[in-house]
C-alpha cells in the first residue's frame, strides 16, 4: 500500500508540488493504479507463438558516407538569426526552476 512519503519522494522524482493534504489521495490512488495494472500478472502468454522480430536495417540509405563533410554548414549558419562568437544562439525551450 502506498504512504504519503511514498507519494512525496515520487513528486520530488517528478519535480511537482503536491499539497500535504492531497497526499492521502493520492497514495489511494497510486494503489489502484497498481492494483489494476496487477492484473497483467494473470494473463496466460505463450512466448513460444509470438511472431519473430524482423532483421533491424537501415531503410532510409545505404551507410556510408552521404555527402561530404561540412557541405551544409555555410547554408546552416546563413540561416541562424542570432551568433555568439563560433556558437550559433537559439531560443531557450527548456527552464529549470
Amino acid at each position: 500500500m502506498a504512504s504519503a512519503e511514498d507519494v512525496r519522494k515520487l513528486a520530488a522524482l517528478a519535480r511537482i508540488d503536491i499539497p500535504e493534504e492531497k497526499l492521502a489521495a493520492f497514495a489511494a490512488e497510486f494503489d489502484g493504479i497498481i492494483a489494476y495494472i496487477g492484473q497483467l500478472d494473470a494473463l496466460a502468454i505463450d512466448v513460444s507463438k509470438a511472431p519473430e522480430a524482423p532483421a533491424v536495417r537501415n531503410v532510409f540509405r545505404e551507410d556510408g558516407e552521404p555527402h561530404a563533410a561540412g557541405k551544409h554548414t555555410d547554408a546552416l549558419v546563413g540561416a541562424f538569426p542570432d551568433k555568439e562568437g563560433d556558437s550559433l544562439k537559439v531560443k531557450q525551450i527548456i527552464q529549470h526552476d
